[in-house]
């Protein structure tokens, strides 16, 4: 037996507002509230084959580039109309210093952690 991933804490200033904004971007839900931190996932809760995200309340600013992110890829429209969605929800461009050649966007949520928008449509 193995184990599996089953809910991504993310250190945040303002819970409910970046639940808000992966809400929208990954089509979840909030599925609880516990003192400062807020959790997502999908219609189906906790336990399936989606791991949900938890946004814990966190004082001290993010510094540098993230160790570890976030890859998402759109599901009903191509790479550019979804590139155009998250920014007008609140994502915007990040450099991590790719060259410009890449299959893949990097940008960051409204409290900077960056993601990578995929070119690969899944359904």
């Amino acid at each position: 037996m193995a184990c599996r991933l089953s809910e991504l804490v993310i250190d945040c200033r303002d819970p409910e507002a970046l639940a808000a904004f992966w809400c929208e971007v990954l089509g979840f839900v909030v599925l609880d509230r516990e003192g400062d931190a807020v959790e997502i996932g999908p219609q189906e809760g906790f336990g399936g084959l989606q791991p949900t995200l938890l946004f814990d309340r966190a004082e001290e600013p993010k510094t540098g580039k993230l160790r570890m992110h976030f890859d998402v890829n759109a599901t009903d429209r191509d790479q550019a109309a979804e590139l155009e969605r998250l920014l007008a929800l609140g994502a915007r461009p990040a450099d991590v210093g790719q060259t410009g050649e890449e299959s893949w966007v990097v940008l960051a949520d409204p409290e900077g952690n960056e993601f990578c928008l995929l070119r690969t449509r899944l359904a």
